[in-house]
């Protein structure tokens, strides 16, 4: 294990509350949901889950910062850049309609680098995780995990090819180059949020792609997925990451061999 082992183990332990809390209002009859200011939805559940992990951290990390979807950011007070970053449930249009396909997104940033990633999924009785150098796990729970690495396709014509939904795409002139490998490749399928980046670890899939995403959406995800052996990136194939509250982010991810070719197809015409 890397030097991250302890921060990997808090890092289950907050996922272990937030299942708690989260499960706890699944398909509760009194769930409350209302609308943020972007127009997207948020509900009790999202709320009451990143205040029992902002507790936690709060007790065992108290030096190190924080940016949560719901309640903004809060500075490190001590050395080495270190930030948490969370989604309490990604997937909340899924949790409020009864979809099982949600999760809690919990990463670990050094500087601008994700170096830790917990994805916890428990209506589908998953979780993945990963630490920086060593490698890419998942299982039911943390005592149970298994490794997992990406496909080795290195043909379009043999990938499937995933993306959250075609909404955001038309700007900027990209749908039809989206369009275009959807029809190119072997399958393509609309798994959206966090599920069809880990599909994508364990090698279920070879690519996935979004236009529009904040940090939070995509931090925990980058360790899991590269230390499966892929690679993500933005759609200019910048590596980072890392932004501001409110900075919007884009995400190509695949195993490896399809990249280049993927971001050359959705690239703008005045990019090619």
């Amino acid at each position: 294990m890397t030097g991250y082992a302890d921060d990997l183990a808090l890092a289950h332990t907050l996922a272990d509350a937030a299942d708690a809390v989260s499960t706890a209002r699944f398909r509760a009859l009194d769930l409350r949901v209302e609308s943020k200011p972007d127009l997207t939805p948020v509900s009790d559940a999202d709320t009451a889950v990143e205040r029992e992990i902002r507790a936690l951290l709060a007790e065992h990390r108290p030096a190190d910062g924080l940016l949560g979807e719901e309640y903004g950011a809060q500075p490190a007070t001590g050395p080495g850049g270190r930030r948490w970053v969370i989604d309490p449930i990604d997937g909340t249009k899924n949790f409020v309609r009864g979809v099982p396909v949600w999760a809690t997104l919990i990463a670990l940033l050094e500087g601008d680098r994700p170096v830790l990633g917990v994805v916890s999924a428990p209506a589908l009785g998953r979780r993945w995780w990963a630490a920086e150098g060593a490698g890419a796990w998942a299982g039911p729970d943390r005592t149970a995990g298994e490794p997992i690495h990406v496909s080795a396709v290195h043909r379009l014509a043999d990938a499937s090819f995933c993306y959250s939904s075609l909404g955001g795409w038309e700007d900027g002139g990209r749908l039809d180059a989206m369009l275009g490998l959807m029809r190119d490749c072997w399958r393509s399928r609309a798994y959206g949020d966090f599920y069809g980046y880990m599909l994508l670890a364990e090698g279920a899939l070879d690519v996935m792609v979004e236009p529009e995403l904040s940090l939070w959406d995509v931090a925990a995800l980058v360790p899991i997925v590269t230390e499966a052996g892929g690679t993500i990136t933005d759609l200019t194939g910048a590596n980072s990451p890392a932004g501001g509250p409110g900075t919007e982010h884009s995400a190509v991810a695949t195993n490896g061999p399809l990249h280049a070719d993927i971001l050359a197809r959705l690239a703008r015409p005045a990019e090619r």
